[in-house]
């Protein structure tokens, strides 16, 4: 995502303006400690920030004047990317899974495959059920569309509907998703 600055200079959200990549007369200097230092001249703001070994980061180029803050960059960049790791750990990747059933399914079938479906919604995934009408079958959608509420009415407990059953083209299709655990 690119922010634009007051200098015409776009910068990207990961690269910030440091230093003396910073492109202003005067900024609103934020210190080491969280503490307002003001508006304060761009080098009188350096010379602060070197005296401390530290790093003047624009955080906000966008202010009127840019807020910069005294702060050590390269460990603030480390920090940073281990935040994001966590939050990419800490995801959810919900996956649709998908069933295939028959209008003429057998009841032995039927239990097989909603085994399948439990197992599924039971790890937090989606389930697409879908049944194939061949040749003829299509003249019997309501036979399709009852496999299908019998499969939701067995799974009833752990899932909601998120789609009801609907004709597509040769394919009848009902989505299933985990119940929420609010």
């Amino acid at each position: 995502m690119a922010i634009p600055t007051t200098g015409g200079v776009i910068i990207s959200k990961e690269q910030q303006q440091v230093n003396e990549a910073i492109r202003a007369r005067e900024v609103r200097l934020i210190g080491g400690n969280g503490e307002q230092l003001g508006i304060q001249p761009l080098r009188e703001a350096l010379r602060m920030a070197t005296e401390q070994n530290l790093d003047l980061v624009n955080v906000a180029p966008q202010a009127k004047p840019p807020v910069c803050r005294i702060m050590d960059y390269g460990k603030y960049r480390y920090e940073q990317s281990k935040r994001e790791k966590e939050a990419r750990r800490n995801q959810k990747i919900v996956q649709l899974k998908e069933v295939r059933l028959s209008p003429s399914i057998e009841d032995h079938d039927v239990q097989t495959k909603l085994k399948n479906v439990v197992k599924f919604l039971e790890q937090g995934d989606k389930v697409k059920l879908s049944i194939r009408f061949r040749g003829r079958e299509i003249t019997h959608q309501d036979l399709g569309r009852r496999v299908l509420v019998r499969m939701a009415q067995e799974v009833k407990e752990i899932s909601d509907v998120e789609r009801h059953p609907k004709l597509e083209g040769r394919q009848m299709i009902m989505i299933l998703t985990p119940k929420s655990s609010n």
